[in-house]
């Protein structure tokens, strides 16, 4: 097994935390795993992505030109790497001001309305969460309890309050994603 990601978006938006919450619970899965981040100098609002390799094997290098999964977030990213996805591999993405949504036919296509749900769950810090739960049900290559624990080693200590609104974020992620191609 070996899962190539690219995770992309809007910096403020959770996509660094998302990768290092895959990374971290890989290794306790006992997975060999790179956790590569680029973004740009103005944080929140610039544009960030990071790659995550998950696998059995040891990875050679961190450094990915195509994907077998992309999380897509915001348009600039999907401009960006929509055609970096390998062919048979998938696409979720958030439809929250994307203005042209996925035209690929050789690859599988999803659909989490996270903005929209964190919004109902009145706690837009999860948006990242409900897009992880998404990933895990489209993907389970990481158990759910390994998740969590991911979470709580990624979290500050002081945000330990808030690691049961993650978990349901995560869950609820996982309910409402839809494949639409």
């Amino acid at each position: 097994m070996n899962e190539e990601i690219i995770i992309a978006g809007f910096g403020g938006q959770g996509v660094l935390s998302m990768g290092k919450i895959m990374a971290y619970a890989g290794m306790m899965q006992q997975m060999e795993v790179s956790w590569m981040p680029s973004y740009g100098p103005e944080m929140r609002g610039g544009t960030a992505n990071v790659t995550v390799i998950l696998s059995d094997e040891r990875i050679s290098s961190p450094i990915l030109n195509h994907f077998d999964t992309a999380i897509l977030l915001n348009q600039q990213s999907m401009d960006k790497f929509e055609s970096s996805v390998k062919p048979g591999g998938v696409l979720l993405y958030d439809s929250n001001g994307i203005t042209r949504h996925p035209q690929r036919k050789d690859i599988s296509i999803y659909l989490v309305e996270a903005a929209t749900e964190s919004g109902k769950m009145l706690t837009t810090k999860t948006f990242n969460m409900i897009v992880l739960g998404a990933f895990l049900k489209i993907k389970p290559l990481i158990s759910f309890e390994n998740i969590v624990k991911g979470l709580k080693d990624s979290l500050p200590v002081r945000h330990h309050h808030l690691l049961p609104v993650n978990e349901d974020a995560v869950k609820r992620g996982m309910e409402i994603v839809k494949q639409v191609q």
